[in-house]
C-alpha cells in the first residue's frame, strides 16, 4: 500500500491534460405516482433539476477534485448548453479549458428523469450530433492538444464517441505524447483498440472489453489471455478492465495480472462512476503511485461515487475516508478487546480482499521512532494490526520498573494513530501465537533485525505472506528516554 499524505502532496504538483466529449448533464427528480392517460406511460412529477458538466468534463472535474490541474480540451456548440458549459468550467480553479466551437453542431446534452423515490432512472432524452468532427475543426483541437503537451505530466482521452477523438486526433496526440515521453491513458469507445495503438495503458469496462475482444471472458485467466491478444494489436503496455462489483484486473505485457477487489459500497447512482476511475487512475499514476496502488485509490473512489447521485466527483477527503474508514474511529473503537473481536476484524477485512499487515512491540513510550516504523508498516498494507506486549510480558522483557504506562494506556496512544487500524494486547514475551492466529500478508520489523530473526517469519512465508523490514530512525529508544528521565529527576 502506500503513505496517503505523501502521495496526495505528489498529486497535488501533478497537470494532467485530459481531452475529449464535453456533455451538459441535467438530472430531472421527481415522484412517480400515476400513469398518463394519453398513453401507457409513468408522469413524473418533477420536484427538482441539477446541472452538471458531464462526459469528459466530469473527468477534468474529478482530477481537479482531487487536487491535480487539468488542462481540458474540447468541444462545444455555439449554443446555450455550450456557454453554461464554458461559464461552469470557468469557475474551476484547478481546471484550464481550452474549448472549440463548432457552430455547425449542438453541445452533447443529455437529460435523465430520475424517481426520487425509488432512485430508479425513468427516462433519458439526448441532444447530439454523434458524428466526427470536420478537418478544419480536427486540426484546431490537435493544434490546442499538441500545444499544451509539454506542460502536461500525463495524458488522458475520454472517448464518448461524440466527435472529438476522431482517428487523426487520437493518433497525432499519441504520437506526440510519446515523443515528449508522456504518458497516455485512454478510456475508449471505439470497438477497434487498434485505433488507440502506442497509448499507455486503455481502460474498458467489461462490455466495451467483451465487443473489442469478442469474448465472453468473466474469470481473471480468461481476462488475461483475451487482454493479451488485444494488447498486441493495440501496441499499449497494460489494458485495466472494470469489471463494477467484481473490481478491476489490470494485464501488462510482461503477463503480470494485478487483480484489485471492488470496495463495499451502497450504490446511487453508476453515472460517470468511470470518469472517476481514470481520473483518479491518471493523477495516482502521474503522482508516483505503483499500479497496484493506482487501482486502488481508483477502486475507492469508484465506491465514493457510486454513492452520490448525478455526476459526481470526489474529493481526496472523501477518498481517505474510504481508504482509511478505521481513522475516523475513536481509539477505544480501535482496541480488540477479545479474540472473537480480532476475529471479526479479520472476517470482514479478508471478504474484502484486502491485504492485512502485521507489526509488535513494547510501545511503552512512543517517540518519532515508533511512529516511523507503524507509517512505514502501514504503508505496506491496507489494515495494519499492531501486537502490544502486556504489562507483565514487559516486564520480563524490560525489568521490573517496567513498563512506565500500563497497557491500556499505550494501547490507546497506538490507536489515537492514523496508521495503526486495531490493537491487540498479547501475554507472551513473542507474538508467534497471535501471529498464527492473524496469518498476515505482511509481517513488518525494524531494519535493525534480519529476516531469520523476526518471530513468526516462518509462518508467515509458509501462508505465502511477505516480510518486510523498515527503515528505522537512529537515536531513538524507549529505554534510553527512560534512563535519561531518571537522570534528570535523580
Amino acid at each position: 500500500m502506500f503513505d496517503f499524505d505523501a502521495l496526495s502532496q505528489a498529486m497535488a504538483r501533478q497537470i494532467v491534460l485530459c481531452v475529449g466529449d464535453l456533455m451538459l448533464d441535467e438530472f430531472v427528480y421527481g415522484e412517480v405516482s400515476r400513469i398518463s392517460p394519453e398513453a401507457p406511460a409513468p408522469v413524473i412529477a418533477a420536484q427538482r433539476s441539477e446541472l452538471n458538466v458531464g462526459g469528459a468534463g466530469n473527468v477534468a472535474r474529478n482530477i481537479a477534485a482531487l487536487g491535480a490541474g487539468c488542462i481540458f480540451v474540447g468541444l462545444i456548440g455555439n449554443d446555450d448548453a455550450g456557454r453554461m458549459l464554458r461559464a461552469e468550467l470557468a469557475k474551476e480553479r484547478l481546471i484550464e479549458p481550452i474549448l472549440v466551437t463548432d457552430a455547425s453542431r449542438p453541445t452533447t446534452r443529455k437529460v435523465r428523469f430520475v424517481s426520487e423515490h425509488f432512485s430508479t432512472h425513468m427516462l433519458r432524452a439526448d441532444w447530439e450530433q454523434a458524428m466526427p468532427a470536420s478537418a478544419a475543426i480536427e486540426q484546431q483541437l490537435i493544434d490546442a492538444i499538441v500545444a499544451a503537451l509539454p506542460r502536461a505530466d500525463v495524458v488522458l482521452l475520454s472517448d464518448y464517441a461524440k466527435g472529438v477523438l476522431t482517428a487523426r486526433v487520437i493518433r497525432n496526440v499519441i504520437d506526440a505524447a510519446r515523443k515528449l515521453g508522456k504518458r497516455v491513458i485512454v478510456d475508449p469507445k471505439s470497438a477497434n483498440f487498434a485505433i488507440y495503438r502506442g497509448a499507455t495503458i486503455l481502460t474498458p469496462n467489461r462490455k466495451e472489453f467483451a465487443e473489442a475482444t469478442r469474448s465472453r471472458a468473466t474469470t481473471q485467466a480468461e481476462i488475461a489471455a483475451a487482454a493479451q491478444e488485444a494488447m498486441l494489436l493495440a501496441d499499449c503496455e497494460a489494458m485495466l478492465v472494470t469489471q463494477s462489483e467484481h473490481g478491476m484486473t489490470l494485464v501488462a505485457r510482461n503477463r503480470d495480472v494485478v487483480h484489485v477487489p471492488a470496495y463495499p459500497a451502497k450504490v446511487r447512482d453508476v453515472s460517470g462512476a468511470g470518469d472517476t476511475v481514470v481520473a483518479a487512475l491518471a493523477v495516482t499514476l502521474a503522482g508516483g503511485a505503483d499500479q497496484e496502488d493506482a487501482l486502488r485509490m481508483a477502486s475507492a473512489a469508484a465506491a465514493v461515487a457510486v454513492g452520490k447521485r448525478g455526476t459526481a466527483t470526489v474529493t481526496l477527503a472523501e477518498l481517505r475516508k474510504k481508504i482509511l474508514p478505521q481513522a475516523s474511529l475513536a481509539a477505544e473503537e480501535k482496541i480488540a478487546v477479545s479474540s472473537d473481536d480480532l476475529d471479526a476484524h479479520l472476517a470482514e477485512w479478508r471478504q474484502q480482499g484486502l491485504r492485512v499487515g502485521f507489526t509488535n512491540g513494547c510501545f511503552d513510550i512512543l517517540h518519532p521512532g515508533h511512529v516511523r516504523v507503524l507509517t512505514q508498516a502501514r504503508a505496506t498494507c491496507d489494515r495494519l494490526i499492531v501486537g502490544l506486549n502486556s504489562d507483565a510480558s514487559v516486564k520480563r522483557l524490560k525489568g521490573p520498573d517496567r513498563p512506565v504506562q500500563d497497557e491500556r494506556a499505550r494501547a490507546e496512544v497506538l490507536a489515537a494513530l492514523e496508521a495503526v487500524d486495531l490493537v491487540v494486547i498479547f501475554a507472551e514475551d513473542t507474538p508467534l501465537k497471535l501471529i498464527e492466529r492473524i496469518k498476515p500478508s505482511v509481517l513488518v520489523k525494524g531494519g535493525d533485525y534480519t529476516r531469520e530473526q523476526v518471530v513468526g517469519h516462518e509462518i508467515v512465508t509458509a501462508n505465502g505472506g511477505e516480510i518486510v523490514l523498515v527503515e528505522i530512525m537512529p537515536g531513538h529508544s524507549t529505554t534510553s528516554l527512560v534512563k535519561r528521565a531518571r537522570e534528570n529527576m535523580a
